[in-house]
């Protein structure tokens, strides 16, 4: 019969644990008493013994997860699966399948391979993909899914970060994942194995559900002389519902005089993450929480007022705290340096009467969203005005190669997104050839990929001049880096009503109000005068302000 292994309780205050580090991995034979992991609580650190001998089959709760007190987080089975492993090979032993998942007569010599659907004894492998041609590796930067969850094929499962894009990884198979064998923050070659999924969806569900079956039944902590100190401890509710973090977020939250209850939590279920501490006390700093009480019911806390004669509390500083970089924020860095040192950045900005354009898309955009399926954005008719002025004056579309300007046979618009964790450009290929339409949708697209983590290598790969879109925070304008090997880079700014001096065929003057947009041009002075830059974006300007395109 399989052993569990559960979260123990290590004191009648403390109700889970954060598993740090298991000193056995699935496959592996164990000792009764042996020591199998590592725990971390508000307490203690410890290490905790195996209840029975047999072989480690299932891990259900990876390192860094914190689980209430007699949550399930291993499975050890018995004399017979012990048998099967004694004489199973090392490469068969690290992949064991989950108790009642193993097949007797699998050969041992099953090993995982390389290929994303290789078969490991009892599973199916999952390996780093490679995402281009010249990609090598991957950092994993969240797994989606945890030891023992249920996953369908082609459900997202883990997500990556490489040189080029950011992107979730389908589960090659349904089953449910026994395995995470690389953590997050890891760095792995392409083909390297990653995870084991093992059964059907249908065996997952049971070991699944007990997995992530909430400690409802815990006992509340008791109330003693020390009680705010407990409610510190102890796991928070708010409106009803359990504020769920681990012991180290706890810990910073009282180091720093925090509420845990006005951050809000990006982890599973709506776990609070130490990152998401981190976030709070770099926009507000420590002690700036204020407890927020359950809707409808008033603050039963008094709070302290200040001794009489004593100053008012000097506002601190902000926390050091170090926080190492994302893969894709370190590459960002990198290519920012490096475009200052390559070009020798000059800008010229151009104020443009969008008012046209404003009247147009305010009378068609319902009617185009509705026959098209794309909404009607400002982005296609600047990019449509840039791509005209890019045929006229092809210099800004080129670049420089060694003593040579390479001048591009196609316009290929990189359209640089924001996103939460970074920057990313992907690119519109061939723009010259699309319409209007054409170019809205192939726009909205890329920009939906890009934020939920679905482009592929090719697609930020290629462009000859990059579009920036910073007006969307409305910003007056701003004087962007030049996105390499590119030559020139168009930042647009806010749209803003402003007063404007207009002058009629005789001469007359009036003030009328219109729609006002600054446009600047980055440009590298190596390649592009500023003649012909200021040519450019008057063509540019002249293209929007007398709009003449259909747009579908």
């Amino acid at each position: 019969m399989p052993t569990h292994v559960v979260m123990p309780q290590m004191g009648e205050s403390i109700f889970e644990g954060t598993i740090t580090k298991w000193l056995k991995k699935a496959g592996d034979l164990v000792a009764k008493d042996e020591p199998l992991f590592e725990i971390s609580t508000d307490k203690v650190d410890a290490e905790i013994p195996s209840p029975a001998a047999g072989v480690l089959s299932e891990i259900k709760v990876p390192e860094g997860a914190t689980v209430g007190i007699n949550t399930v987080v291993a499975v050890i089975g018995g004399a017979a699966v012990a048998e099967q492993a004694v004489t199973a090979s090392p490469a068969a032993q690290a992949a064991a399948p989950a108790s009642g998942a193993a097949k007797p007569e699998a050969p041992a010599s099953e090993a995982p391979t390389s290929k994303p659907q290789a078969q490991a004894p009892g599973g199916t492998v999952v390996v780093m993909p490679q995402m281009g041609e010249s990609i090598f590796e991957g950092t994993i930067t969240k797994w989606l899914k945890k030891a023992g969850d249920a996953v369908a094929k082609d459900e997202p499962l883990f997500e990556i970060s490489t040189d080029k894009v950011d992107a979730e990884i389908p589960s090659p198979v349904a089953g449910f994942l026994t395995e995470i064998r690389v953590p997050e923050g890891v760095t792995v070659e392409i083909n390297a194995v990653v995870a084991v999924i093992g059964g059907s969806a249908s065996d997952a569900s049971a070991p699944a559900a007990e997995a992530s079956t909430p400690s409802a039944s815990l006992p509340s902590a008791p109330l003693a002389p020390q009680a705010q100190l407990a409610a510190q401890q102890a796991p928070q509710v708010l409106d009803g519902r359990r504020l769920r973090s681990s012991p180290l977020v706890r810990r910073m939250a009282r180091d720093n005089n925090l509420d845990l209850g006005r951050i809000a939590g990006t982890g599973s279920e709506g776990r609070i993450t130490k990152d998401d501490v981190l976030r709070w006390l770099s926009a507000h700093g420590p002690g700036s929480a204020e407890a927020v009480p359950p809707s409808g019911v008033a603050a039963k806390t008094p709070q302290l007022a200040a001794a009489p004669g004593l100053p008012p509390q000097a506002e601190l500083a902000p926390p050091q705290v170090l926080v190492p970089m994302t893969k894709m924020r370190a590459i960002i860095a990198q290519r920012m340096v490096e475009s200052m040192q390559i070009s020798p950045h000059v800008h010229t900005v151009y104020k443009v009467d969008m008012s046209r354009i404003v009247r147009l898309r305010q009378r068609e955009k319902n009617r185009f969203e509705r026959e098209n399926g794309v909404k009607l954005t400002y982005m296609p008719f600047i990019a449509a005005a840039a791509v005209e002025a890019l045929k006229k004056f092809p210099i800004v579309n080129a670049s420089l190669e060694g003593n040579a300007i390479h001048y591009h046979r196609n316009i290929n618009l990189g359209i640089a997104v924001a996103l939460e964790w970074g920057l990313i450009v992907p690119v519109v290929k061939q723009a010259e050839e699309r319409s209007f339409l054409g170019l809205a949708r192939a726009i909205a697209d890329l920009a939906l990929r890009a934020r939920t983590k679905k482009l592929m290598p090719d697609e930020v790969a290629d462009s000859t001049f990059t579009l920036t879109n910073s007006g969307v925070f409305g910003d007056a304008f701003s004087t962007p880096i030049i996105n390499q090997p590119n030559s020139a880079i168009l930042s647009i700014s806010g749209l803003n009503k402003e007063p404007v001096v207009l002058t009629d065929e005789e001469g007359n003057d009036t003030i009328a109000i219109r729609s006002m947009q600054h446009f600047c041009l980055g440009f590298d002075h190596r390649t592009i005068d500023g003649a012909d830059a200021c040519r450019f974006m008057a063509e540019f300007k002249k293209a929007l302000e007398g709009w003449n395109q259909e747009i579908g």
